[in-house]
């Protein structure tokens, strides 16, 4: 679940549930104004871990995860986010127009990627290989890349190395583009299933509807 909307709910809920619980111990139990905030707060708090205790494991049951797995993913997203916020720095300073829907598609891939394995961590596994080695690799190169174009006076050698850069990253945008593929992968294969069912579903239809007819097309 989103952090954000996480919190919100157990706000939601532990808020009420302490003006609740200062209320009673202040009017029903008769304590004292001070002692009275002290058990708002605690009942408030209280019902805050429990609810994050129990959406927490209900995440990860959902997801098929255990805490150490789903703490493991967690770090190496939050890795990400700050490469693809290097990424997205260099992407932009880059003002070679020609470049543009290269490096569109780049971010595109790379952030819907790490938007799925977000969304469902399982998927991080499917896309080790993006984690681990070719987001490093389109980082620095962008950044590479950027820093080389931004120069005043580019001599022989920066034009060259320019050039193979951007041939470069064409070849890792399809490599990218095949990251997210198997990310996507297990969805396409039960897609495909759903298809061949919903045929043979159709074609057992039409046999029971038409029996005559079909017996002597054959």
């Amino acid at each position: 679940m989103n952090p954000i909307l996480s919190l919100v709910i157990r706000s939601f809920v532990a808020v009420p549930v302490t003006v609740l619980t200062g209320v009673v111990s202040f009017f029903i139990f008769e304590q004292n104004f001070l002692p009275s905030i002290a058990y708002a707060i605690a009942g408030g708090v209280i019902i805050h871990f429990i609810l994050s205790f129990t959406m927490g494991r209900s995440f990860l049951k959902k997801h098929q995860l255990t805490r150490k797995e789903f703490r493991y993913i967690r770090k190496h997203l939050s890795e990400a986010n700050k490469k693809i916020s290097r990424l997205n720095k260099s992407l932009f300073s880059i003002r070679d127009l020609s470049t543009v829907k290269q490096r569109i598609d780049i971010l595109r891939v790379t952030k819907k990627i790490q938007k799925m394995a977000i969304k469902e961590p399982k998927r991080f596994y499917h896309a080790e290989l993006f984690y681990f080695s070719h987001l490093d690799s389109i980082v620095e190169l962008t950044e590479k890349y950027s820093f080389l174009a931004s120069q005043p006076k580019k001599s022989m050698e920066i034009n060259q190395s320019l050039i193979e850069t951007r041939q470069t990253l064409n070849e890792m945008t399809k490599v990218l583009e095949q990251d997210l593929y198997r990310v996507v992968s297990d969805d396409v294969e039960h897609l495909n299933f759903e298809i061949d069912v919903a045929k043979h579903s159709i074609k057992k239809q039409k046999d029971s509807k038409f029996p005559e007819e079909n017996r002597w097309l054959k």
